[in-house]
């Protein structure tokens, strides 16, 4: 029994082991797979959530490239409206307005740096709009007309010196030839050396935006060389006469009105209209030399023992200036009338005969056209180039050309160049070339106009 028992006991312990051995380990695959099915899902729910978020800010980028591409064109119909030289003057002043302007023009790879930012940012304005402005541009100036008028209630003194250089060669024959070859009389020949200062203060006045006033007092130093040798009254060197004179010259007014609105690519127009008084010593006045010039001749032919500092007539001019602003030049000109108003009972000062009357005695008139061009080097300092002519009538006796009277034209090269100290000071520079015999061979003009 008890080895029945042991052997029972032993089977049974031996089918346990086998039955142990048989029976299948726990499973935890399902919960793994349920874990990374949770996480691709996470995932899949981030991934959406970023896509849709990339798309808004896709479309927040769109929005501000049409806000942007919206305020350039703005930018450039305020551009065109003011024109590009209003424009630059007024930003190249305000380092504020001038980064508004950079930031207002499209970068290189802007867009990825917009797409790759996450930050969204609301539009902000680009640039600023500037004060509207009816003026011309400024030019350097190098005619006698300015381009551009003083604003409403501004009040502008402009001391200038004028230095001007001319001279000539001239050889008079006075007798009769019996054969081409031979000559019976005076061989008078002459060189002339001419020089005039001028020194002068012109206060203008806006009384509107588009209307200014101006008065101008000269100050006039003239001095005259001449060099001469008469033939057949033995004179066997040259002799030089100089004479000299200095005062008041003759004061003048003008009255200045811009008649349109231009802007970039539209002329402005500006009609001037200038009285000239003859406060100046007129040529009438000066005593003229019979001594030392004269040659057999005391009736007052010689040349004058003082130079006038005046023309001795009233005068009106009117005028039309006109400016045309075309990136990055301007051009202008002028075009004007000049009228001397005729003098009766006109006498002259001899030094031997004394009065000697002339009676009515009329200048030629001057028509008066030029044309120019500037260019702005940067927001201080300009260059002018121009060309003035004009066209001088016949002088007038008693109602007869005065004997020796002829039309002359005279043309001058001008060179000119501003700088601009600050908005109430600036320096104005202008050379004049002659380019005819009648014209000064150089006149240097230096300008320095406050505004107050």
């Amino acid at each position: 029994m008890r080895l029945c028992s042991l052997g029972c006991a032993s089977l049974v312990l031996v089918s346990g082991a086998m039955n142990a051995q048989q029976a299948p380990a726990p499973d935890n695959s399902s919960e793994v797979s349920a874990q990374i099915k949770q996480k691709v899902v996470e995932q899949g729910q981030r991934l959406d959530a970023m896509r849709s978020r990339l798309a808004n800010q896709l479309e927040e980028i769109d929005a501000m490239k049409r806000t942007l591409a919206q305020q350039e064109a703005e930018y450039q119909t305020l551009r065109h409206a003011v024109g590009m030289d209003v424009l630059d003057q007024q930003r190249g002043g305000n380092a504020n307005a001038a980064g508004a302007r950079a930031s207002a023009l499209p970068m290189p790879g802007s867009d990825l740096l917009a797409a790759a930012d996450t930050t969204v940012k609301p539009p902000q304005p680009v640039g600023q709009a500037p004060q509207h402005d009816e003026r011309p541009p400024e030019v350097a100036p190098i005619f006698d007309q300015p381009g551009v008028l003083t604003p409403r209630g501004k009040l502008v003194v402009e001391p200038s010196y004028q230095f001007g250089y001319s001279s000539a060669d001239r050889v008079a024959l006075i007798g009769y030839t019996v054969i081409p070859a031979i000559l019976i009389g005076l061989i008078d020949a002459r060189q002339v050396k001419t020089t005039t200062q001028t020194a002068a203060v012109a206060a203008r006045y806006g009384i509107t935006n588009r209307l200014e006033v101006e008065l101008r007092v000269p100050y006039v130093y003239g001095h005259t060389d001449t060099i001469s040798r008469e033939i057949f009254t033995g004179s066997a060197q040259d002799k030089v006469f100089g004479s000299s004179g200095h005062g008041i010259g003759d004061v003048e007014a003008t009255a200045r009105y811009q008649l349109n609105n231009g802007g970039a690519d539209k002329p402005y127009y500006i009609a001037w209209l200038r009285f000239k008084s003859r406060t100046g010593r007129d040529p009438f006045e000066v005593v003229t030399d019979c001594v030392n010039r004269c040659v057999q001749n005391a009736t007052g032919t010689g040349l004058p023992l003082q130079l006038p500092t005046g023309s001795g007539f009233y005068s009106i001019q009117p005028g039309v200036t006109w400016l045309y602003p075309s990136d990055p030049v301007v051009f202008f000109g002028n075009l004007s009338y000049l009228h001397n108003f005729a003098r009766s009972n006109v006498s002259r000062n001899l030094v031997l005969a004394g009065k000697e009357f002339l009676g009515k005695v009329q200048v030629g008139d001057v028509v008066d056209v030029s044309v120019g061009m500037g260019l702005a080097l940067n927001d201080k300092a300009s260059f002018s180039i121009g060309y003035d002519q004009s066209f001088v009538g016949l002088t007038k006796q008693n109602g007869k050309t005065v004997a020796g009277s002829a039309k002359s034209v005279l043309g001058t090269l001008l060179i000119g160049g501003s700088y601009r100290f600050n908005e109430k000071r600036t320096v104005n520079f202008t050379l004049g070339v002659g380019v005819t015999r009648d014209t000064p061979d150089a006149t240097v003009t230096v300008r320095v106009p406050m505004m107050y």
